[in-house]
């Protein structure tokens, strides 16, 4: 998408100083992506002790096993 935007010069070069990108537009992409990364970062972090989540791994590992069997009765091993 194009877009025309006035940003400060001296913004953009310290974005791409800090990015390490020649281009501008390679430099402000750069810098979109880790924003957005960070931002669902912290909305993944915001959910700690929010989320409850009651898993029993014995009890998956007992099925999971259960499941090989029946299957090798199946398949005649």
């Amino acid at each position: 998408m194009r877009a025309t935007l006035n940003i400060p010069d001296d913004l953009i070069a310290e974005v791409q100083q800090f990015s390490g990108q020649k281009s501008k537009t390679k430099a402000i992409i750069t810098v979109m992506e880790d924003y957005v990364r960070r931002q669902r970062m912290q909305a993944l972090l915001d959910l700690r002790g929010k989320v409850q989540i009651e898993y029993d791994w014995e009890q998956e590992e007992a099925n999971e096993l259960q499941a090989a069997e029946e299957r090798e009765r199946y398949h005649g091993k």
